[in-house]
């Protein structure tokens, strides 16, 4: 199933980990896309590998976005049968996910840096982008959420791309996370 799009209005889980949704009669717009990767160099495919020793073909990613009426957005993203015991990166992006790992363009960010790529940290930071680090366990499973008060801008975020290591904070360093090991598509609200 590449996605489901309904409407919520109490709480929904996501594997063993609940996530508790708005009160009663505030309603909000879930999307939920449920793959597994496949080689980039065969794509299209709603999610690719760039890096199939880390990411490998046929492991599974979910990613979730709930956008609430009210304001704000949650984001969650579990990864199964990745490369085990490890930390990586991962970060919303503004183009789809295509053959080559670039192609799916800087991080989404909600108050745009007007310098790109944006490593200043007063604009690559987990409040103005989606930051959805992530370590694995024993079986190469992990999951991450970041919440935050906006919504995306129509047609502007497309992907979640998981990268090499922990997303940096330092200024000059600020968001990046190393090299671009896999992405999946995702049709954000």
């Amino acid at each position: 199933m590449p996605f489901v799009a309904t409407t919520l209005t109490a709480a929904m889980v996501l594997g063993p980990t609940a996530v508790l949704w708005p009160a009663a009669g505030v309603h909000s717009t879930t999307v939920t896309v449920d793959e597994h990767f496949g080689p980039a160099s065969q794509a299209p495919y709603t999610a690719v590998t760039h890096d199939p020793a880390a990411v490998p073909v046929g492991a599974r990613v979910v990613v979730t976005e709930r956008r609430h009426e009210g304001g704000g957005t949650t984001v969650a993203l579990r990864l199964e049968g990745v490369q085990k015991n490890r930390t990586f990166g991962a970060h919303v992006h503004s183009k789809p996910c295509g053959a080559k790992p670039a192609d799916s363009g800087p991080h989404y960010q909600d108050v745009l840096d007007p310098k790109q790529p944006s490593t200043d940290p007063k604009y690559a930071n987990p409040r103005n982008e989606v930051w959805l680090d992530l370590t694995t366990d024993e079986d190469g499973d992990g999951r991450s959420r970041a919440a935050q008060r906006w919504h995306f801008r129509y047609g502007e975020a497309r992907s979640v791309v998981v990268h090499e290591h922990k997303t940096e904070t330092e200024p000059g360093h600020a968001g990046m996370a190393g090299a671009r090991l896999a992405c999946v598509n995702v049709p954000f609200a």
